[in-house]
């Protein structure tokens, strides 16, 4: 799995007209499934971005978690994470799971997002979505989890 973590002041995701999923101060997260990704590749991802402190103490450094400022997430999946773009103009995504397993997958690490004790909002998968968010930093980590 693949992800890419913003810290967000805020962020939503709109499918035709309609706010699917959304979140206050906390993340947005990008997620890619690959092939070889299983539910405890969801849960291992799950539990590393819960804990990632990259929010400001009260001394300003970045040592708290999303966990530790009762911040939420906002989870969006994104099989466009596998591009390849060795070769030609046009990305390939066979390094992409297929949808189903995608589908699967992404419903097991949010779950265990939730399960960890955050809020979640989800985009709505195989749909075109509009992210709309607000950078807090801007604070950018990518993590990938075989």
């Amino acid at each position: 799995m693949r992800a890419v973590i913003q810290r967000v002041a805020g962020a939503t995701c709109t499918v035709a007209g309609e706010v699917s999923g959304q979140t206050g101060p906390g993340l947005l997260v990008l997620l890619g499934v690959a092939p070889g990704d299983s539910a405890e590749t969801a849960q291992a991802l799950a539990a590393k971005i819960a804990k990632l402190r990259i929010f400001n103490d009260q001394a300003g450094k970045m040592n708290r978690s999303v966990v530790d400022t009762g911040g939420g997430v906002l989870s969006i999946s994104q099989f466009t994470l596998y591009a390849d773009t060795r070769a030609g103009n046009r990305p390939s995504f066979i390094g992409a799971a297929p949808p189903e397993q995608a589908r699967e997958l992404y419903g097991a690490f949010n779950a265990a997002l939730r399960a960890l004790g955050l809020t979640v909002g989800e985009g709505r998968f195989g749909e075109h979505m509009v992210i709309d968010l607000s950078n807090d930093g801007p604070v950018t980590i990518t993590l990938e989890m075989n």
